[in-house]
């Protein structure tokens, strides 16, 4: 399935979107990329025969990543509020009835955030027109507030630190850069990292200890949104994220029923083993199609 690409002028920027456009019944998949990254962390997902000919994939560079352009309101935009916004309005943008949300690391937290907006009382479709059918979480612990994400995230890698600083050296980069890939790092991620504004890291990491957003927890195990399927799928050796933390959690519609652990992957499971994941994911949306 080819895919095309096209920017859209949006309140938070000129945003840099890709969307294979099949036209179908299924629900759309909504690939939402890590801090520091982009959409091209998704070049598997939109290669593979199995996801691409029977869904529509959409993906988008956050403001002040990728090949969008900086957020002209950087307060407004650099969080998980932001974002969601925006993830919102590119899926009504593009006319979207039904989605199934795939979030990576920031992206998971964004994907959450976008819940409330989504879903009424009753389940359905909210303002927006749009329902989440499901929502996979990759390296994302539910979280808000200092109290949550000391508890949520690791700190003994030393690259954690750098995912809320605003600038960062040569050194810097490159070690943030590898340390997400596992042993299948490309040039490319050490350029999406210098190319992020740092306005967008700063801000999104201090409002989030603030406690700025949703309370995400309190989302995951509410009754108001269990009409959406959640899965949570992080690599056994994940660097960032305490995954006993995600075993803690009390998961209202948890997919499986359990946190899944890819053994010896990391921080980007899809990204590092594709055959291995996809295999999970295409289980996943088999369930979110019921």
């Amino acid at each position: 399935m080819s895919s095309g690409s096209f920017t859209l002028e949006t309140p938070h920027g000129l945003i840099s979107i890709t969307d294979t456009a099949l036209k179908n019944k299924l629900p759309a998949l909504l690939l939402i990329h890590g801090n520091s990254s982009s959409s091209k962390i998704w070049k598997h997902i939109f290669a593979s025969p199995s996801l691409s000919s029977l869904h529509r994939i959409i993906a988008f560079d956050l403001p002040g990543h990728g090949a969008s352009s900086n957020a002209p309101d950087p307060l407004r935009s650099y969080s998980m509020r932001g974002y969601a916004d925006l993830a919102v309005e590119i899926l009504q943008h593009l006319n979207v009835k039904t989605v199934v949300v795939l979030g990576w690391s920031l992206g998971g937290h964004v994907g959450i955030e976008m819940l409330p907006l989504l879903h009424t009382k009753d389940g359905n479709e909210g303002k927006s027109g749009t329902q989440m059918k499901g929502l996979m979480l990759v390296g994302t612990p539910p979280s808000l507030g200092l109290a949550q994400t000391d508890r949520g995230f690791t700190f003994t890698d030393g690259h954690m630190s750098l995912a809320a600083k605003n600038d960062l050296s040569e050194e810097e980069i490159i070690g943030f850069a590898r340390s997400c890939a596992g042993d299948q790092y490309e040039a490319w991620m050490e350029s999406d990292v210098r190319r992020t504004d740092g306005k967008a890291r700063f801000l999104m990491w201090k409002k989030f200890a603030e406690g700025v957003g949703v309370d995400q927890r309190g989302i995951v195990e509410s009754e108001e949104y269990k009409d959406t399927l959640v899965a949570v799928v992080n690599g056994g050796a994940e660097p960032f994220v305490n995954l006993e933390y995600l075993d803690g959690i009390r998961w209202k519609n948890l997919w499986t029923g359990k946190c899944m652990r890819l053994e010896g992957l990391g921080h980007a499971p899809f990204w590092e083993r594709p055959e291995v994941f996809e295999e999970v994911f295409v289980e996943f949306l088999g369930d979110c199609r019921v």
